[in-house]
C-alpha cells in the first residue's frame, strides 16, 4: 500500500515538533524532513547526532514514521552526512536533484558520474539515492530520466518522479510515469497551474487545484504497482503563513491522495 507523506520544508517556520504534529492531524503516515541548506533545515547534518534522539521522539509520538529525507545538494561532503544520518536516525531515502542544465549534454553526463559515484556511496550505508527530474536542470525530462536509468545500474539508485516536474516540462505526468516507473522509488507530489517555470503559491500546490491529472497519476502508480511513498512537496512558504495556513494546504492534500488511491486500491 502507498504510504503517504509530507516534507516538512512547508512547515519551515516552525519547529519541526510543530511540523510532525500538524502532519500528523492531518492523517499522513509519515514524514519527509527536510535538510535543504538556505531553505529549510529541520535537520542539520552538522549536528544530526545532537538532533538523533529528539527527532525520533518526536516522530514515534505522533505515530508517524520517517519516509525520506530531502538534501537538493550533490555535494558528496554534505550527502555523506545525510546517509550517516539516514542510517543511524531510520531515514530510508536521501532526495537530490540532478544539477547541471537543461540541454547541456555535457552536464547530463556529468549529473549521471556523479549520481553513479553517490549512489555506491549510498549503498554503503544501506540507504537509497533519489534523484528526479527537476525543470531547467540537466535531468529535466522523461529521455533524459530514462538515461540516468539506462547508465545508474546500482539498486541503491532510485528515481523521484515529481509530476509537476514533468508536467512544466511539457509532458503529461500520468503518460510520463509508466515509463520510468520500474525504477521510481519516491515521489513528490504537488499541483500546478499551467506550465511555468515555478509551482506558484502555496493554495495553488494543493493537490486538486491544478491542472495537473492527478487521479490519472495516481491511477498509473496504482496500476503500474507502485508502493513506496508519496510525498506532498510544497515551496514557497514563508513567514507570513500561519501555521493554520499550511496545515490546510497539507490536510486538503491529504484528502485527495487519499480518496484518488482509496478508488483506485491503493490504500
Amino acid at each position: 500500500m502507498v504510504k503517504l507523506g509530507v516534507n516538512s520544508v512547508l512547515f519551515k517556520s516552525f519547529s519541526f515538533a510543530e511540523a510532525a504534529a500538524a502532519i500528523a492531524r492531518s492523517g499522513y503516515d509519515g514524514v519527509e524532513i527536510s535538510a535543504i541548506k538556505g531553505m529549510c533545515e529541520h535537520l542539520d547534518l552538522d549536528r544530526w547526532q545532537e538532533q538523533k534522539d529528539e527527532l525520533q521522539a518526536i516522530v514515534k509520538e505522533n505515530g508517524l514514521k520517517f519516509l525520506s529525507m530531502e538534501v537538493a545538494s550533490l555535494d558528496e561532503e554534505r550527502l555523506t552526512k545525510a546517509f550517516e544520518a539516514g542510517a543511524a536516525i531510520g531515514i530510508p531515502i536521501i532526495n537530490v536533484g540532478p544539477g547541471g542544465k537543461s540541454g547541456n549534454d555535457e552536464d547530463l553526463a556529468a549529473s549521471i558520474a556523479k549520481l553513479t559515484h553517490l549512489a555506491e556511496k549510498a549503498a554503503s550505508y544501506g540507504v537509497t539515492l533519489c534523484v528526479k527530474a527537476h525543470v531547467g536542470n540537466a535531468i529535466d525530462n522523461t529521455p533524459t530520466t530514462l538515461a540516468a536509468m539506462e547508465a545508474i545500474s546500482s539498486p541503491a539508485f532510485g528515481i523521484d518522479m515529481d509530476p509537476s516536474h514533468i508536467h512544466r516540462s511539457g509532458e503529461n505526468a500520468e503518460e510520463a510515469l509508466p515509463a520510468v516507473l520500474s525504477r521510481v522509488k519516491h515521489v513528490h507530489i504537488r499541483d500546478c497551474k499551467g506550465r511555468a517555470q515555478g509551482p506558484g503559491p502555496i493554495e495553488l500546490q494543493a493537490c486538486g487545484r491544478g491542472d495537473i491529472d492527478l487521479f490519472g497519476y495516481c491511477k498509473a502508480m496504482v496500476d503500474g504497482g507502485y508502493d513506496g511513498p508519496v510525498v506532498l512537496e510544497v515551496i514557497g512558504a514563508g513567514p507570513d503563513h500561519t501555521i493554520d495556513q499550511v496545515s490546510i494546504v497539507a490536510a486538503e492534500s491529504y484528502g485527495y491522495l487519499n480518496a484518488c488511491l482509496k478508488k483506485l486500491g491503493g490504500r
